[in-house]
This record gives C-alpha cells, sequence and structure tokens, in this order.
C-alpha cells in the first residue's frame, strides 16, 4: 500500500489529463471529476477513481487540485451547488493550476477559508502540453509559505520548478506576465512568418536559422515551424486560452496603473482573429490572418 498522500483533480482538459496521469505515475491515489465525465475514462483504466460532484473530490484528499478553463468555471466549481465548498474542510488545501484574475482569486481564497477553513495556492503552469506530458511545466505559485512548501513535493512530479511568488494572488500576477510575452511573442512569429514567406525566403528555415540569436525563444522554435508548414492540429492551445489571458493582463494593468499598451494591442488583435473562427484552433493559426491580409 502507498503511504503517499490521496490527491484529487477537476479538470481533465489539453493540460489535466497529461498532469494526471504523471500523478498516477508516481504512486498518488487520485479521484478525479471532470464537466464531461467519459474525460476521465483514460485515468479511470489507469486507477484513478471518479468522484461524482467536486464536493465529493474532497472526501479524504490531503490536495484537492483544479486545472480549468476561466475565473467564472473555477468559482461554479468550488461554490456552486455540490461543490467543494461542500466538502472542504480544515487542514486540506486546494491548488489552482487554472489561469484566473488575480483579484478573483484573492477573494475566492479568502471566501472559501472563511468558510471552510480550507487554504488556496494559486500555482498556475506555462510550458504547454509538451511540458505536462514531461513534467517539465514552470509553476509560479502564490500563497502561505508553509503551504507552497506542503505542495512542492507533488508538485515536484509535474514541473521542473516551483516558484513562491508571494501571497494569494502572486502566481497569477506571475502568469499573466508570462502569457503576455507568450502572446506578443505570438504574434510577432506570425508576422515574421508570413512576411518572409512574401519576400521569397523559405519560411521553414527561420527558426534553425535563428536559434542561439537574441532572437531565439521556445514560442519561435515551436511556432513558427507549425505556421510555415501550416500544421495547425493537433491543438495543443487554444486562441480563446490566450485570449483569455491577455485580457486577464490588461485588466491587471488597469486595476494597477501600469500602461501596457502592446498587450493591449495584442489582445485586439487576438480577438479580431478569433472572430474569424479560430478561437478554438490553436495559436499557430494567428499565421492565417497576416497571409489573408485580415491583421
Amino acid at each position: 500500500m502507498s503511504n503517499l498522500p490521496t490527491l484529487a483533480f477537476a479538470g481533465i482538459g489539453l493540460m489535466g489529463l497529461p498532469m494526471c496521469r504523471r500523478l498516477i505515475d508516481a504512486g498518488y491515489p487520485l479521484r478525479v471529476w471532470n464537466r464531461t465525465p467519459e474525460k476521465c475514462a483514460p485515468l479511470l483504466e489507469a486507477g484513478a477513481v471518479q468522484a461524482a460532484t467536486p464536493a465529493e473530490l474532497c472526501q479524504g484528499a490531503e490536495l484537492v487540485l483544479l486545472c480549468l478553463a476561466d475565473s467564472a468555471v473555477v468559482r461554479e466549481v468550488v461554490f456552486g451547488d455540490d461543490g467543494i465548498v461542500e466538502g472542504a474542510a480544515a487542514g486540506q488545501l486546494l491548488v489552482d493550476h487554472s489561469s484566473l484574475e488575480p483579484a478573483a482569486t484573492r477573494e475566492m481564497a479568502a471566501a472559501l477559508k472563511a468558510r471552510t477553513g480550507m487554504r488556496w495556492v494559486d500555482a498556475p503552469v506555462s510550458g504547454g502540453t509538451a511540458g505536462a506530458e514531461a513534467g517539465t511545466l514552470a509553476i509560479m505559485a502564490g500563497g502561505v509559505a508553509e503551504d507552497v512548501e506542503r505542495v512542492r513535493p507533488v508538485l515536484a512530479h509535474l514541473g521542473q520548478r516551483l516558484t513562491h511568488m508571494g501571497a494569494v494572488g502572486a502566481g497569477q500576477v506571475t502568469k499573466a506576465c508570462n502569457q503576455m510575452i507568450v502572446a506578443c511573442n505570438a504574434m510577432v512569429i506570425a508576422e515574421v512568418v508570413a512576411l518572409a514567406e512574401r519576400a521569397g525566403v523559405d519560411a521553414g528555415l527561420l527558426a534553425p536559422a535563428l536559434a542561439g540569436g537574441f532572437a531565439d525563444s521556445r514560442p519561435l522554435q515551436i511556432l513558427a515551424p507549425q505556421m510555415a508548414a501550416s500544421e495547425f492540429e493537433p491543438v495543443k492551445w487554444r486562441v480563446k486560452t490566450l485570449l483569455k489571458d491577455l485580457d486577464t493582463a490588461v485588466g491587471l494593468s488597469g486595476e494597477q496603473g501600469s500602461a501596457t499598451p502592446m498587450t493591449a494591442l495584442a489582445a485586439q488583435l487576438m480577438r479580431l482573429h478569433g472572430s474569424q473562427g479560430y478561437l478554438d484552433k490553436d495559436p499557430s493559426t494567428l499565421v492565417e490572418s497576416y497571409r489573408e491580409g485580415q491583421a
């Protein structure tokens, strides 16, 4: 029998599925829940137990991990009917890997603690599905220091690095900063690939040609080849997710009185791209807007 603590996980999507697989492979007893129950099937085959409701996730679990779409979904799963709040108890920790507004995170964390005693660690991740599968995610955490240290051994199976950024909400601020860099980078890469193509240069050579130089980045090495080859499937992340995070960043900048003109422009361009039918597509499709002259 394993002496490892029982974990619970809500949100079996593009990121949640490989994250759960890694926790099962590490030997953790795992209870899972998803709004679409069928998505849990591969994890049940691997040994996970399915909960009927978010409240049921809390039964016997030391940590309850979330990886959900946005603040509204997290609020519903935590505070809605049969939500986590109905099964939570003092001593348990909620670890939220979703990307949310920092203010909403702080408000929900305070409400959950006041009602149940359960504390909150916001621990959004960066690294995409490839990082989730390989356990190489970068994890940025907000919360009480002792809580972050408590979850560190578990999250070591999911990421190469866990950094405590400050109080609850600090992880989400850091993720917003991350997404600002990623999204603006993706936009410029799309411009570059389209320009190279129109100028008669093989855009497929851009990533290797610029590798190691000041323009190099992981987004360049991943996105430029996909864009040049028009390889938009399988979807590894979604335009609507990046747009949501950009809107969070712009909202945060307004709250803090900080100017973010490039991020605001990226959000406008991302919204335009999404309106062309790309919201559920991979961000590598951004190049299509420039090829079609829509941006």
